[in-house]
């Protein structure tokens, strides 16, 4: 057993997606596509007494960490550092969910595979409802498309060969839960038909016009996210929506062209590792 180890998981926006539950947690999730993100979730775990998971200095019941933790048979400290807000688009809690699980295996010496351990972060995200596809997206890394849901043994993944710079503004959060719980018919049939458009072009343009198109046909986009976007569209940027939260998020310049002070970083060139 290691005193400690730390792992490194990108931030992840989602432009758009459908949902395809399943009663097995590990074979549920959601085809779609987003962005990996510089900034990130730094998670260290350190064999404890009892249970603790700490983001950002402040003690918080996460239920994917505390699922991976019993999952590995470990009782351990869960000290996160994040770049991102939670709960505004970002993938945080994936993303804690992902780290905890591949510092967890080094500290305890559980020697499971890189598709192990991402299986089990996917099915505590998914079982908690807080997810679909982020885990499996910030072990991909990149800018990756999301052609079936599931975890490693389920899912296929490609992904759109590029880099960019990347701004966002987070307005507030959106409960990520309460939109899965609810009717996602909508939300599906329009995650399908991006997805078409995205998988026939796939571009960097080609992902933020279908993400665009998503987010007005799934009714998710409020006011300010709707007059955010407007902003980027008339100085001639490309904007849209983080799935879910009210956040904007920009290629290039594009928000501060727009008169914004935005956060300013780019795609993630690999997934999550342990540092």
């Amino acid at each position: 057993m290691r005193d400690e180890a730390t792992a490194f998981v990108p931030g992840h926006i989602t432009g758009f997606f459908s949902a395809h539950p399943a009663d097995d947690p590990t074979k549920a999730g959601s085809r779609g596509a987003g962005l990996t993100l510089t900034d990130g979730v730094t998670v260290t775990v350190e064999p404890a007494a009892e249970t603790t998971i700490v983001l950002d200095g402040e003690e918080l019941e996460i239920e994917p960490v505390q699922t991976v933790l019993e999952t590995l048979e470990a009782t351990a400290h869960v000290e996160a550092e994040s770049d991102l807000p939670l709960g505004a688009g970002f993938g945080v809690s994936g993303a804690m969910a992902l780290g905890t699980a591949l510092a967890t295996n080094r500290v305890f010496e559980r020697t499971l595979s890189t598709n192990e351990l991402v299986t089990i972060a996917h099915g505590a995200e998914v079982q908690a409802g807080t997810g679909l596809g982020d885990v499996v997206a910030q072990a991909h890394g990149g800018i990756p498309i999301r052609l079936e849901p599931g975890g490693p043994h389920e899912n296929v993944l490609d992904s759109i060969p590029a880099r960019a710079r990347v701004e966002y503004v987070t307005f507030g959060e959106l409960s990520t839960a309460d939109v899965l719980s609810g009717d996602t018919e909508q939300l599906t049939a329009a995650g399908k038909e991006a997805l078409s458009r995205v998988v026939k072009e796939p571009t960097l343009l080609s992902l933020m016009y279908a993400s665009r198109l998503f987010a007005r046909e799934a009714e998710l986009v409020t006011e300010q996210v709707a007059r955010t976007i407007g902003d980027v569209t008339d100085v001639n940027g490309h904007a849209s929506m983080a799935m879910l939260g009210e956040t904007v998020f920009a290629l290039g310049t594009g928000l501060s062209d727009a008169g914004y002070d935005p956060n300013v970083c780019a795609t993630h060139p690999a997934g999550a590792m342990l540092q």
